[in-house]
Formats: structure tokens, sequence, C-alpha cells
């Protein structure tokens, strides 16, 4: 059961590590966010997380999201980031939820939220997963397959192309995952060359391994555990 208080309290800490990571590495602070992960949280929660200042909001599926936020969405100064998989069959839902969607992975998944943006008029954010890792349990392109989808999307007029989001493995020790971010900041970097692009956002780092993606160039970091607690049992609001 999570207080008020507490959850102040673990946003604040959150908050601290970016900051001391972005001073190690010379950046400003304000150039990362914090993508609150709210899957398997109770609307409440994350009703209360937005009053205490948390402005971007994530969820892994389509249907739970469509459950929390469909008939009362977010406050218009916040927004509500698909960072799980979508499948193709959710994009029509997918598009008038979610204000960025971090999971783009395949020519398919392009082509069908440019014709479902199309349809509703709207130019949707997106990145570019990349499974950096090549683990076989996870989605996401692998490196090779990323500038044909980037082509891609450069190609749609409803996608706006924003850079690129990758999962790291789970590991013991937070610092072997450094390389996994700085192969894709690298992979960025040589995107941006290849097509005279800005591909300003690297969405990477959670709970046990943020501190380490922020001095890679992070710009979104997805933080479910260190703000929530574990989803069965910190998702509670105790008022």
């Amino acid at each position: 059961m999570l207080t008020a208080e507490e959850l102040a309290t673990r946003i604040q800490r959150v908050q601290c590590a970016i900051a001391q990571a972005a001073e190690r590495s010379g950046r400003d602070p304000r150039a990362v966010r914090i993508v609150a992960v709210t899957k398997g949280m109770e609307r409440p929660l994350i009703d209360l997380a937005y009053q205490l200042g948390l402005r971007i909001f994530g969820e892994n599926r389509v249907q739970e999201a469509q459950e929390k936020f469909g008939n009362v969405p977010l406050p218009s100064d916040a927004a509500l980031h698909l960072i799980g998989h979508l499948q193709t069959n959710k994009v029509r839902i997918a598009v008038r939820l979610f204000s960025m969607i971090h999971s783009v992975d395949r020519l398919p998944l392009v082509h069908e939220l440019e014709r479902r943006c199309e349809r509703l008029g709207r130019r949707m954010p997106v990145l570019i997963q990349v499974n950096v890792a090549r683990e076989p349990q996870k989605h996401g392109c692998t490196p090779e397959e990323a500038p044909s989808l980037v082509e891609a999307v450069l190609a749609s007029v409803h996608l706006d192309l924003r850079g690129l989001m990758t999962i790291a493995p789970l590991t013991a020790h937070a610092e072997d995952v450094r390389p996994v971010f700085r192969q894709l900041r690298r992979l960025r970097d040589d995107l941006e060359q290849r097509f005279g692009i800005s591909l300003p956002e690297l969405s990477m780092g959670m709970t046990n391994d943020f501190p380490i993606a922020v001095e890679e160039g992070a710009t979104l970091v997805r933080i479910g555990r260190a703000l929530f607690g574990e989803r069965d049992g910190g998702n509670h609001l105790v008022r």
C-alpha cells in the first residue's frame, strides 16, 4: 500500500538519481524526462502521480490503457506513451489513445500506423525499437534493420520520427548494460548523419539501470518499480 508521502519521496529519489547521473556525464538534467510506467497501477494512483508533478505516463498494453484512460483522459498537459509491443490489430485504438509510440519495430506496423493516422487526421510521434542485445525473446528490429524502418517512417506523411528505443537485458550488475545503451546512442548518431535528420529522443533505461542510461544519453527513462513498487502490492493509494 502506497501513501501520497511515500510516492512523493520515491519521485524525488528518482529525480535526484537522474540529476546526479546527468551531472556525472555533463548533461542538463532537464533534458531527461521520466516516463512513469503505470502497468497494473490503478487510476487514483496515476492521478496522484500527476498531482505530484509527473507528466508522462507509459502503458505496455493497449487494452489496459483503454480501460484506464478511454473514458477519462489524462489532463491536457500530460502525455500517455505506449512503451510495449503494438500488435497491428490494435493500431486503430492506439492512435486515438497515445501521444507517442515507443515500439515501432517492423514495416507492416509502420504502414498500418500511417493508414490509421491518415484516417484520423493526426501526426503521431514515434520511436523505432531496436533490439540492440539481439535477445530472441524480445521485440525490436536489429540494428541492421533500423535504416529501412527509418526510411519507411520518413516516407510516411502522418508519422513523426523522434528517435530510438531499446530494452536492455536484465543483469545482476547495471554496469553490464552500458554497452547496450552506448550502441543505441551511436546508432542514433549514425542514422542522423546518414539521413540528415535529427533524432532527439533516446528511450532507454528502467528502474534497474536508468542512471547508466542517463550517463549514455537517455532522454526518456521508463520507471515503474522505483516509483510505484511491485505491481502485486504497491498499486493502491492510501488516503
